[in-house]
């Protein structure tokens, strides 16, 4: 007796099967890390913000400005508008050198957002309203 060696057409169907549901519960999770990357950009963006406000913040300090409600200092080649001590939402994007996916809009004294190319995700920045208080900056994608 001769016996054929390979696989049944039963044993080629349950692993063609197999491999449909892995790839089925695989792919969702491949096209959400697009949203994840985005979201992680953002989260640069915002770690950026956060440390220049606070480099705008210890130089206002140094030339004895951080308790005005509005004055300027020179920062890199830049003048910077400051509220007590932090950027005001109008020169905020000076101190910055984010990627141009990054748009400053609506940019007041006392507020501006920066939106993200190909993203619902959104910063906005809002300077201190008094002494002693720092400024907020509100991330969208942190919101469920």
């Amino acid at each position: 007796m001769k016996r054929n060696a390979g696989f049944t057409l039963i044993e080629l169907v349950i692993v063609i099967i197999v491999l449909g549901i892995l790839a089925a519960t695989a792919v969702p999770k491949f096209i959400n890390l697009q949203d994840d990357a985005r979201a992680s950009v953002v989260k640069g963006a915002e770690a950026a913000i956060h440390s220049s406000a606070n480099l705008i913040y210890s130089k206002s300090a140094i030339d004895g400005v951080e308790t005005s409600s509005a004055a300027t200092v020179t920062a890199a080649g830049e003048t910077i508008k400051t509220v007590f001590g932090y950027p005001d939402g109008t020169t905020l994007a000076l101190t910055l050198d984010l990627d141009d996916a990054f748009k400053p809009s609506g940019a007041t004294t006392t507020k501006t957002a920066f939106t993200f190319d190909g993203s619902e995700c959104f910063l906005t920045y809002t300077a201190a309203s008094a002494s002693g208080e720092t400024y907020t900056l509100t991330n969208s994608c942190d919101t469920p």
